[in-house]
């Protein structure tokens, strides 16, 4: 039987961690649900302090203010020390922080000590050029080892960073520089992907000859030698500046609430959200997640986070969290299957990784490339299995038990957001009994609560996913709209954070996560706006109206459906189709491309005018239709269903 259509039988099975892991488990019983349980404040004051390094002691634990909150509001310390200097201090300086593989095959190594003179000396290279405190930087980058240094540079001195995916396209970066009003771009001539360099600098310049006028300086990494216009007087090498650079740069005490960086989310509208995050709080939790869920030995493992650090996985378990906990973290530039399918697991057995994190939809892709791949390998190094980005199929998780964990490995299956900073609900490996597909528990110190629509909580069955107390390393709220923030996470039910995942709570109490109930759709673990994918459609010559639904999709999770109505004159081809859809990659970078474009003559509405995208998705998922009898014209679905049928599609 083929990989790609294996069946697992997974009803009713539950998998508790040997006795083998438990014996060196970093928890392995329940005292710390029943130390944060009896008082939570005071469980993570605990972690804070044994887990991070203070300038000044706080005094204070939580201050909370629906829906503000502030922890360790009257502490200090500086996130960058927490990550190097203090391992230097304490004669870690040698311990490789990080192994980089280049996807053309080139790789080096970083030491803490390595890396804390780079850090110091870009830091320097922000003051040079005029940066402080409190002001923003935009990143916009490859997976290169610079990526982590210009982040953890700006941390040192009180600048905040907003990290741009290397995919996304100029509107992105106008959007994103023009409300955070960074002052700064900090990018590379290009990097290297599936095979080849892909060129970035040119979409920076675009960027910043259509907008951003609040930028003032580029910052160039040299990886891929394909010579860029570098613009006199705004365009800096970043080989030069840092040959002048001093490596003396002291890290400076921040207090606890210092905004930290900013991350852009797509939302329900087309404007994307700056979401907050700040210092202490944010590290406190990241670091306790990353040292028990993935039950992370410094000394010894090699931990292997495979997502970018342009989304907040990056962020949190590729750079902070790794390096506050002073292990060895593997850093992969390029794509899974270039040169060969078999990538993945050649990279696991050269640096003998004990962790390795990554997503559903590689998962499934791995399963219907088939188990031949990963057999090629000695995969005997790894120790935990963990996924992120969205909730997890039980036959997907079963592949990866078997045929990477070989049926010994415990997986976290991880379910957290942008906005909530760090991990939420996951299994604890030495403590908890997994089921294949379900997050399991929340973590402890985090309280999850599913409830109806009215608000109740629900005991078991579908609900929708709220958090009721906050947590360290939560969002401060969306940048320079407080009211969006109130309206967007605390207005659905009241007194309780909700941000659009759906789930369901089986009879022995665990969570399976069931993805968004909004308009924003899960994109292989990227969340992408309905509106933002329309309004990209309709800026098209030849568009009229559009909508767009997310259908389900057995490799990515969730694939994107157009829906347009052409204007005038324009006729209908698969030609036209593959321009609009080409025209969506183009505005909003090829994540955000649809699957498909399909050309309709209307659109399903009500006679109020609102379009019905729930029969939209019927139609892409192939389902029968749902009722229609709200429909202004009930024949419209039918029309479109038929044409979809007949394959009139991209």
């Amino acid at each position: 039987m083929s990989e790609a259509i294996e069946v697992y039988e997974v009803e009713g099975r539950t998998f508790a961690p040997s006795a083998a892991f438990v014996a060196q488990a970093n928890t392995a019983d329940r005292s710390f649900y029943e130390e944060a349980d009896a008082d939570y404040e005071a469980f993570w004051a605990r972690q804070a302090r044994e887990l991070l390094t203070w300038d000044k002691d706080f005094t204070q634990t939580l201050d909370w203010q629906l829906p503000f909150a502030k922890w360790f509001n009257d502490g200090q310390l500086n996130v960058t020390a927490n990550c190097l200097d203090r391992h230097v201090a304490a004669g870690k300086g040698d311990k490789i922080a990080y192994m980089w593989e280049g996807e053309p095959g080139d790789s080096k190594t970083m030491t803490y000590a390595e890396l804390l003179t780079e850090v110091s000396k870009f830091a320097n290279v922000l003051k040079g050029l005029g940066l402080q405190k409190g002001d923003i930087v935009a990143i916009y980058m490859p997976m290169i080892l610079e990526l982590p240094i210009a982040m953890l540079a700006c941390a040192r001195i009180g600048v905040a960073h907003s990290v741009i995916f290397g995919g996304f396209s100029a509107d992105a970066i106008i959007d994103r520089c023009d409300d955070a009003e960074a002052k700064l771009v900090i990018t590379a001539d290009g990097g290297y992907r599936k095979g080849s360099a892909a060129a970035l600098k040119p979409t920076v310049d675009e960027a910043l000859k259509r907008g951003a006028p609040s930028v003032q300086n580029v910052i160039v990494a040299n990886r891929c030698d394909l010579n860029p216009d570098m613009q006199a007087g705004r365009d800096h090498w970043w080989h030069e500046l840092m040959a002048e650079a001093s490596a003396d740069c002291p890290a400076e005490p921040m207090d606890a609430e210092q905004l930290l960086y900013l991350l852009y989310t797509s939302g329900t509208t087309s404007k994307p959200k700056g979401i907050m995050h700040t210092s202490g709080g944010y590290l406190t939790q990241t670091a306790f997640t990353h040292k028990y869920v993935f039950d992370i030995k410094p000394d010894t493992d090699i931990y292997w986070c495979a997502a970018d650090i342009g989304w907040v996985t990056g962020h949190s378990y590729i750079v902070y969290a790794p390096l506050a906990n002073c292990v060895t973290s593997v850093m992969y530039e390029g794509t899974p299957d270039t040169p060969h399918k078999a990538r993945l697991w050649e990279i696991v057995e050269k640096y003998k990784v004990t962790q390795l994190y990554t997503a559903p939809t590689a998962i499934r892709m791995f399963m219907k490339w088939g188990t031949q791949e990963p057999q090629k390998h000695d995969l005997s190094s790894l120790r935990v299995l963990g996924t992120v980005g969205e909730p997890i199929n039980p036959e997907a998780w079963m592949w990866y038990h078997e045929h990477i964990g070989g049926t010994e490995r415990p997986i976290v299956d991880t379910w957290w957001q942008t906005e909530t900073g760090g991990h939420m609900i996951t299994p604890l490996p030495g403590v908890t009994t997994t089921k294949p597909g379900s997050a399991c528990h929340a973590i402890p110190g985090v309280f999850a609560e599913l409830v109806d629509d009215e608000g109740k909580p629900v005991e078991a069955g579908g609900g929708y996913l709220t958090i009721t107390r906050p947590w360290p390393s939560m969002l401060r709220g969306i940048w320079g709209d407080e009211q969006r923030y109130k309206d967007t996470y605390w207005s659905r039910f009241e007194g309780r954070y909700f941000a659009g995942d759906g789930a369901k709570l089986d009879e022995d109490g665990y969570l399976w996560l069931l993805g968004r109930v909004d308009d924003v759709m899960n994109i292989s673990g990227h969340r992408i706006s309905t509106t933002e994918v329309e309004s990209a459609l309709v800026d098209h010559p030849a568009v009229a109206e559009a909508a767009v639904v997310g259908a389900t999709d057995e490799l990515t999770g969730q694939a994107i459906i157009g829906y347009v109505i052409l204007r005038g004159t324009h006729e209908a081809s698969k030609e036209l189709g593959d321009e609009i859809r080409e025209h969506v990659g183009v505005k909003l970078g090829k994540i955000a491309r649809p699957k498909a474009v399909i050309i309709v003559p209307d659109l399903p509405k009500t006679r109020s005018g609102k379009i019905m995208r729930r029969l939209l998705r019927d139609v892409a998922d192939g389902r029968e239709l749902g009722d229609t009898t709200t429909l202004a014209d009930p024949s419209v679905v039918a029309e479109i269903a038929a044409g979809a049928a007949s394959g009139d599609e991209d």
